[in-house]
């Protein structure tokens, strides 16, 4: 029909020409509304840093070294779990945009393949029935849980922060993920109906708005709601999980925050969507690690596409990278069965490339594998 802009439904089964993530982003645009697909597409800005984020890691050359034995392994341990891989899933807001069963399909394929996700404040489905939908497939699969942490964006009043944090305790999740760098960020989708950000419940919902001759951001109610480092400070003594910052770029920060409590660090400029002209984490995780001399892991998020970027990004100091729009090509595309063969897909190339450079397990991969390509 003329003027139709339905999306098409997932597959049902993964089609043959779906190889890379990049295939999976080829076809995502056709699976969603286009509001939905400028959303998830979408930077700050001239989108400077979201082109960056990419740029940088192509930059980057590899070495390998030669006839070297391959017995090894992708296996890391965080706070004391195994992950089978140094990749994890981002914190996602609104998943059911891509798709009906939204985080439910995401924690279902990243139970079965061993992989830690995240989960976001502004998930579309509760933070208890994500928790839920993940031990049942691993009682059914007959293994553990793969890990599973919270995602805390800090409310405007500190008792509904704390019921966010207490509720995340009682449904398993393993860490705090405590993100910093979006308190002010842009106005994003209208959401359509059945679509909400359910765990906010019955609390307030900030907004911004100004008129001509008065505040537009700067001494607002929202901005004074940024988080500070007395929040950390705060939170460090509220929960005893394990906590991360996400969002640090600076190494005098990222000092700073391991010194208030914080058990590791994800460095990330929120996927190039808050403040155009950051560089990209791939160019600043070794100031990072050099700023806090391997006293906690340092992850990072932004940018990461293909397993030689995860190669690239261990080599430079990370314990583990974030996928994050990757994840909402591949719910749009073939809801849970696509993030499981997106996870298996960035696994298997990482595999191939630790191999082809000889360097079979993490503790191989250094600066000195690495080489700038010219331009």
């Amino acid at each position: 029909m003329v003027g139709d802009v339905s999306p098409q439904p997932p597959f049902s089964a993964i089609p043959a020409d779906l190889r890379t993530l990049a295939d999976y982003e080829r076809r995502a645009e056709a699976h969603l509304m286009p509001e939905v697909w400028r959303h998830i597409q979408e930077g700050a800005g001239r989108e400077i840093t979201l082109s960056e984020n990419r740029a940088a890691f192509d930059r980057i050359g590899l070495l390998p070294r030669a006839m070297a034995r391959l017995d090894g392994s992708t296996e890391i341990e965080l706070f004391g779990r195994r992950h089978a891989s140094p990749i994890l899933l981002a914190p996602l807001a609104y998943q059911r945009l891509a798709h009906p069963e939204g985080e439910l399909a995401c924690v279902r394929a990243s139970t079965a393949l061993d992989t830690g996700m995240v989960v976001s404040t502004l998930s579309s489905m509760p933070l208890e029935d994500i928790a839920a939908a993940a031990h049942a497939i691993a009682r059914d699969l007959g293994k553990a849980p793969a890990p599973l942490w919270f995602q805390l964006y800090l409310q405007p009043e500190r008792e509904h922060s704390l019921q966010l944090v207490r509720r995340a305790e009682a449904a398993g999740y393993e860490a705090i993920v405590l993100t910093v760098d979006a308190a002010l960020k842009p106005a994003g989708i209208r959401l359509p109906p059945g679509v909400d950000a359910v765990n906010l419940a019955g609390m307030p919902r900030p907004t911004q708005t100004s008129v001509p001759g008065g505040r537009i951001l700067l001494g607002t109610p929202l901005s004074d709601a940024a988080p500070g480092w007395d929040d950390l400070a705060w939170l460090r003594e509220a929960t005893r999980l394990p906590i991360l910052v996400k969002g640090l770029l600076l190494g005098e920060d990222a000092a700073r925050a391991v010194d208030e409590g914080a058990d590791a660090l994800i460095v990330s400029n929120h996927g190039g969507r808050v403040l155009d002209g950051l560089p990209s984490p791939v160019d600043l995780i070794q100031t990072v690690a050099e700023a806090t001399q391997g006293r906690v892991p340092l992850l990072l998020d932004g940018g990461v596409r293909m397993g030689t970027d995860v190669v690239k990004a261990l080599a430079l100091g990370a314990s583990a990278v974030l996928i994050g729009r990757p994840q909402m090509h591949a719910l749009a595309v073939a809801g849970m069965p696509g993030i499981a063969h997106m996870i298996h897909l960035l696994r298997t190339e990482l595999e191939a490339a630790m191999a082809q450079l000889g360097c079979p397990n993490r503790a191989l991969l250094g600066p000195d594998r690495l080489v700038a390509l010219g331009r």
